[in-house]
């Protein structure tokens, strides 16, 4: 099971119907939607700050999402797709948005809805991310827009197919 500890007298809240891997972490002022998936050696430290995280999201195996103390939050919206070795810090993610393996996005970004986070990018503090984008490389800039369809069929076949991913370990548990 989950390590979810309680913290500074918040205690982790977490949503109907989600799937937390064996050796997740979930810490403090957490609060998930539900339909979520935590998967491997993923940590979520609400110990500083809160972090929200909407509906159907997951969380892939090695991601952090944390925060900075008295200063930054973390927002997650739905469907958002965060992949493998992620860095959240402080940072806003509309809904249907993805963030490639082994990103780091700092305080105060903001990734806007159906945009894509490449692979290895790193979004510095403050950075706006526009909607439907995609942003790449260090530091991230802007390397072209995609189509809300474009968007939407790939960020949503993502977070679907977590969705399902989650179903098999549920079936296996039965």
């Amino acid at each position: 099971m989950a390590l979810i500890k309680s913290l500074r007298g918040f205690d982790p809240q977490i949503g109907n119907d989600c799937f937390l891997a064996e050796n997740a972490t979930i810490v403090g002022d957490v609060v998930m939607g539900d339909g979520c998936s935590i998967w491997f050696n993923a940590v979520l430290r609400g110990d500083v700050n809160s972090i929200r995280i909407g509906n159907h999201v997951n969380i892939q195996d090695g991601a952090v999402i944390h925060t900075l103390y008295q200063k930054s939050q973390t927002h997650i919206g739905d469907y958002v797709s965060i992949g493998h070795n992620v860095t959240i810090h402080g940072a806003k993610i509309c809904d249907y948005a993805l963030i490639g393996m082994g990103a780091t996005v700092l305080d105060g970004a903001v990734v806007g809805e159906g945009a894509i986070v490449a692979a290895g990018a790193l979004v510095l503090s403050n950075t706006q991310v526009e909607p439907h984008s995609i942003y790449a490389g260090v530091p991230a800039k802007k390397v072209k827009d995609v189509s809300p369809e474009q968007a939407n069929e790939i960020n949503k076949k993502i977070a679907h197919n977590y969705a399902m991913y989650a179903g098999w370990y549920s079936e296996d548990a039965e």
